[in-house]
């Protein structure tokens, strides 16, 4: 455990992740946050972009990038922190925690002489207390993984998968675009990137961690919601274990790890949203073994993972800071 602060600072913080981080690192016990940079609001209080903060932080937006933080969190788009890594000099000795694609694969997880560590804690729980970097991975990529990581610790992929998941419209950005602008997206579902999602790469990464000879396909069709915010994912696929061999199975995998839970009720995404939890349901139908995954994308698909990783990467309690309860109603 640290006995003093950490000091944090957060690029990109005028977006919905960094919006998102700064609500749990305010109340953080072990944190201080340091600067929060935004080319675009520098000068404004975090409050007149953040207005649920109100009352909570006297944080002024800043362009100016302060050295004196043990961690920095990258809350860019994605090609935009390597981009910002090569425009600034970082110390060395700062931790960075990157929100973005840029670092999650293998061949381009490094930058000079920073090497970043893939930061699902579920995977690489060891690799990230001693790491210096972390990769966060993606919302889509957390659910699915989460969904598939017991079965290939046991061997259990078959040749295809088939997943379908939705997501809310926070899982787009802040940006105003076509499709996630209200007028668009209230009373409407569409399906985007059908087998060719972003994501995927660096979910069969991670399964070929497991299950070193997988040559499995993954077949997702993602979904546009009409909601905010979280994702559920259905996924399933061909499979000889019995519905309490699989319950088993995934419980043995996930012990200790205290935001993923099994549950033997089929859940509702309003358990999941405003928590940093992936739930797991898991179905038998003949010989197709289904399991459902629900996440908020936002705290365990983007923010509440990267503060489980700086937990991690300090020394700290897993769950500190990341107390939430869902909003149910």
């Amino acid at each position: 455990m640290q006995n003093s602060l950490i000091k944090v600072g957060i690029v990109g913080g005028a977006g919905y992740t960094g919006g998102e981080l700064l609500r749990l690192l305010v109340h953080h016990p072990h944190v201080r946050i340091s600067f929060v940079h935004s080319n675009s609001q520098a000068g404004k209080p975090v409050t007149a972009t953040h207005t649920d903060l109100v009352g909570d932080t006297d944080l002024v937006f800043t362009n100016e990038l302060g050295t004196e933080v043990d961690v920095l969190f990258l809350c860019v788009g994605h090609g935009d922190a390597r981009k910002f890594l090569d425009a600034n000099a970082i110390p060395e000795e700062v931790k960075i925690i990157d929100l973005s694609q840029d670092f999650r694969l293998a061949e381009k997880s490094s930058l000079g002489n920073r090497a970043f560590v893939y930061g699902l804690p579920e995977l690489n729980r060891e690799q990230i207390k001693t790491a210096a970097n972390v990769a966060n991975p993606g919302c889509f990529a957390t659910a699915i993984q989460l969904a598939l990581l017991p079965l290939a610790q046991n061997g259990s992929l078959p040749v295809e998968v088939h997943v379908s998941g939705i997501t809310g419209s926070t899982g787009a950005g802040q940006k105003l675009a076509e499709t996630s602008h209200f007028s668009w997206r209230n009373n409407n579902v569409s399906s985007y990137k059908v087998f060719g999602h972003q994501h995927l790469l660096e979910i069969t990464e991670s399964l070929q961690v497991l299950q070193k000879e997988v040559n499995t396909a993954i077949r997702f069709v993602p979904y546009r919601g009409n909601f905010s915010r979280g994702i559920l994912c259905t996924t399933y696929l061909t499979s000889d274990l019995s519905l309490e061999e699989a319950q088993q199975l995934f419980r043995q995998f996930y012990e200790g790890h205290p935001y993923t839970i099994v549950t033997d009720s089929n859940p509702d995404l309003k358990q999941v949203v405003n928590t940093n939890k992936c739930l797991l349901y898991i179905e038998k139908h003949d010989d197709q073994l289904v399991i459902t995954s629900l996440i908020d994308n936002l705290l365990k698909g983007a923010s509440g993972q990267a503060v489980q990783n700086m937990n991690l990467l300090f020394g700290l309690e897993e769950r500190a800071g990341l107390q939430l309860k869902a909003i149910g109603f």
